[in-house]
């Protein structure tokens, strides 16, 4: 089953590792018996399925999630197999499609508007003589 994270990209099933074992969630007494928990690997430095400047991408953003260049991805919240290897998929394709967003525009930089600047140091005064009246008489 191929994994749609973007119009751009498809992450093909065959480049999908899946791993499953026991769930330590709810089940009841099913839960001894059925592996529920999915693990859900993705080489990313080896796929044909990215070009050479997401692949850098991709590896540059994720470096700490990943591991000899595989990201992997675990869930286990779900009672049956089928609901976890869902949660799996959407998990990594939102992974790999935040890793792929653009930055964010850069913030620029502005003064403080006078006014503020004036309310600013207005606040300051007035705090200020309300400390000065705290203060005891000095002694003549």
């Amino acid at each position: 089953m191929d994994l749609e994270v973007s119009l751009e990209l498809t992450i093909p099933g065959a480049e999908l590792r899946w791993r499953f074992s026991r769930s330590s969630g709810p089940g009841g007494q099913h839960v001894n018996t059925s592996d529920s928990r999915v693990e859900l690997s993705w080489n990313v430095s080896d796929s044909l399925a990215l070009s050479d400047s997401q692949r850098l991408t991709l590896l540059a953003r994720l470096e700490p999630r990943l591991i000899a260049g595989v990201i992997t991805v675990a869930a286990s919240g779900r009672r049956s197999q089928l609901r976890n290897r869902e949660a799996a998929l959407a998990k990594l394709a939102d992974l790999v499609a935040a890793g792929l967003a653009p930055d964010p525009p850069r913030r620029k930089a502005t003064k403080p508007t006078r006014g503020s600047n004036r309310r600013r140091l207005t606040a300051k005064k007035e705090r200020s003589t309300t400390k000065q009246q705290r203060k005891r008489p000095a002694a003549e």
